[in-house]
């Protein structure tokens, strides 16, 4: 039976930690939340299409192995972008022939994202314990121009986090953003594990 990586991927304490990890997990990853019925790119990227015109490039931000480029494309996205720090998450994405890009990244870069660069980047199960600090949803929302449209999810281990939701609610309900859209539902329901989904756009 193969290692299983999804408890262990939740009590990581550093970003050398959760590479990794992730280095690790890439060969099984698609497998292991597959049968836990990872629900919540799916559920991101047909939201967004309602409210983004997705013949515009998109960017996917901590892509991994392509799953979430999968639910773009199947939601009508026709230009997409992939980024990530873990090469062999990258190799993997590569082959599923989605993105029109995939490029690697330092995860100590404070700036990985060209100043306006794109008018929508997604990071899709991205943000939350044990994978990108809280400190990355201010990168993402500092990359766009006004008018530019930050997707992202934070799942139930995440909510329960206070330095993840504070960043959110800082940017909102200091004007700098406008929430476009939320809802709760599934992410890994095989593991009872929820998340909310969220389309914000930059003020």
């Amino acid at each position: 039976m193969a290692k299983q990586f999804l408890d262990e991927a939740y009590h990581l304490d550093s970003p050398e930690d959760t590479q990794a990890l992730y280095k690790d997990w890439a060969a099984s990853y698609d497998a292991e939340v597959g049968e836990n019925g990872y629900a919540t790119p799916g559920r991101l990227a047909e939201a967004l299409a309602q409210h983004v015109d997705t013949s515009a490039p998109i960017l996917d931000f901590g892509c991994g192995t392509g799953l979430s480029g999968l639910a773009l494309k199947l939601a009508g996205f026709k230009v997409i972008d992939g980024m990530d720090p873990n090469p062999e998450m990258l190799a993997l994405a590569n082959p599923k022939g989605v993105y029109r890009t995939l490029t690697e990244f330092d995860v100590a870069d404070p700036n990985p994202i060209s100043q306006g660069s794109y008018a929508t980047i997604a990071a899709i199960g991205v943000i939350g314990t044990g994978a990108a600090p809280p400190e990355t949803f201010d990168l993402l929302m500092n990359a766009l121009n006004p008018g530019g449209i930050m997707s992202f999810s934070f799942n139930d281990h995440a909510m329960a986090d206070a330095s993840y939701t504070a960043r959110l609610e800082d940017w909102v309900d200091g004007g700098r953003a406008r929430l476009v859209h939320s809802a709760y539902g599934p992410h890994l329901p095989k593991r009872n594990v929820n998340s909310t989904i969220y389309i914000l756009e930059k003020a």
